[in-house]
């Protein structure tokens, strides 16, 4: 076990690193809504593709998606790998939420949603969907943090401590510059996060006797989980369930499609999605890898999801190293948090409190993001075992905007009616059918039943209702912008 004063040593130099940074930010901090929760639209391709990187790639690769490998095998590199496909959909769509936020000054998605179907409903609608399913992708970081900080120091780190350290951190840096602080304390983790995780990887496959042993092994050893179903986990249907929603993350979920606002210019957005792709990539492979590793060195675990913990203090990593992944893990968890947390924010002062004065807008955000952390914080301390399925849900659920995103830009024919109907009843059905139906995220029923609700909805509501006098015609007003810029 490491020792909790050298992890909170280590720590407190992280949080003097990312307060240093938080000041700086604070300094160019013009207090507008635009700048607090946007940067002022001023962010740069690397550090925008660091941010976006760090806000994606969170506590759930590492702890959830490792122990999902240690569980079930090679078919977890599948599932990720269809969401890795999934962000292919940048190349179509963030040109077009770029375009549409800097012209009509949009700052949040669902409100980019309500200008183009003519109504603030439509933007309500979508704001209240992020705020019912995104709570508990918040409450994944919070308890990936409290599994990994009392995993490691064998309980010594309570949950509530690890959980509370979370929420002190994500507070610090969101309340005190908003998405500036934000986006450079992302980039400083992301950092932190591939860098320590290459060096973990290097020491556990070399302590298993090197790559080739380690190949070797696994083959012999644990063949069956180098094939799909494996031992029984990535079954068609589990396979099904977790990847459709998935795919869709790159859109469906507002703090990343809302990092598509904050890019300078044309230059800066195509840098952020190559580093988007690429640490992506990379991340996904070593989250795999470290799942199989851990098969080696902590072989035997009743709980998948602390296959990390086990791994860090199995001996095999030397201390620095752990101690430096363990940073990682929590960068990444918090990077989340404070980004979920902004954007909720962001959704609420500028969706739910339509016509509000500056100032209130930034205030209301702040106490969204405290109410936010809090709650995720509360509820991480009762579920920290079930951070799998919740990260699942919260996919699924959020994929009711789908249509609504995609008919926004291709289909000028869809209404104010049909956009408002399928989120909102797209949403009734997820919350029903897993809350009280009881159908797992790990069931295709839920995930196929929601989303072809939500898109059968948005086509036979939309074909007979008519598009709102108000409503703005993206596909027909952004045609030229994206044809300077060669986008398809």
């Amino acid at each position: 076990m490491l020792s909790p004063s050298t992890i909170w040593g280590a720590i407190a130099l992280f949080a003097g690193l990312g307060l240093w940074v938080t000041l700086r930010a604070t300094r160019e901090n013009r207090g507008t809504p635009e700048d607090y929760y946007l940067g002022g639209r001023s962010i740069g391709g690397v550090i925008a593709g660091l941010s976006y990187a760090a806000t994606t790639y969170s506590a759930f690769m590492l702890v959830v998606l490792t122990g999902l490998t240690y569980r079930g095998g090679i078919g977890a590199l599948g599932f990720e790998l269809i969401y890795f496909a999934g962000l292919g959909l940048l190349v179509i769509f963030a040109p077009r939420f770029w375009l549409a936020a800097r012209r009509w000054g949009f700052i949040s998605p669902a409100e980019m949603l309500g200008a183009r179907y003519g109504t603030p409903w439509v933007a309500r609608a979508a704001a209240l969907v992020a705020l019912v399913f995104l709570m508990p992708y918040c409450t994944t970081q919070m308890a990936g943090i409290g599994l990994l900080l009392s995993g490691v120091t064998g309980g010594e780190i309570t949950l509530f401590q690890a959980v509370a350290t979370g929420a002190v951190l994500a507070a610090l840096w969101t309340l005190l510059a908003g998405l500036r602080s934000v986006a450079w304390t992302d980039a400083v983790q992301a950092v932190v996060m591939m860098g320590s995780a290459i060096l973990a990887i290097v020491f556990a496959v070399q302590a298993i006797g090197g790559w080739g042993v380690f190949a070797a092994q696994t083959l012999a050893l644990h063949g069956d989980r180098l094939s799909v179903p494996g031992p029984g986990l990535w079954s068609f249907k589990t396979f099904v369930a977790l990847s459709i929603p998935w795919f869709f993350f790159a859109i469906s979920n507002p703090q990343v499609s809302q990092r598509l606002f904050v890019m300078r210019d044309v230059r800066a957005m195509k840098r952020m999605i190559f580093w988007v792709l690429g640490f992506g990539l990379v991340f996904t492979v070593i989250a795999v890898v470290w799942g199989f590793a851990a098969l080696h060195l902590a072989p035997g675990l009743e709980n998948a999801s602390t296959a990390t913990p086990a791994l860090l203090t199995s001996g095999a990593i030397p201390a620095p190293v752990a101690v430096l992944l363990i940073l990682g893990i929590l960068a990444a968890a918090v990077s989340t948090l404070d980004s979920i947390a902004l954007t909720l924010g962001a959704m609420v002062a500028r969706d739910l409190m339509t016509g509000s004065p500056a100032r209130a807008q930034i205030m209301a955000g702040r106490i969204v993001v405290i109410l936010v952390i809090l709650f995720a914080s509360g509820f991480a301390l009762q579920k920290a075992q079930i951070v799998d399925q919740l990260a699942a849900l919260s996919a699924a659920g959020l994929m009711v905007t789908v249509p609504a995103t995609i008919g926004a830009f291709f289909w000028r024919r869809a209404t104010a009616a049909g956009a408002l109907v399928s989120i909102l009843g797209g949403a009734a059905l997820a919350v029903w059918m897993a809350m009280v139906q009881g159908v797992s995220v790990f069931n295709p029923v839920l995930a196929l039943s929601v989303g072809g609700t939500a898109v059968a909805l948005y086509v036979m509501i939309s074909l007979i209702t008519r598009p709102s006098a108000k409503a703005v015609d993206f596909q027909r007003a952004l045609r030229d912008d994206l044809d300077a810029m060669n986008a398809w």
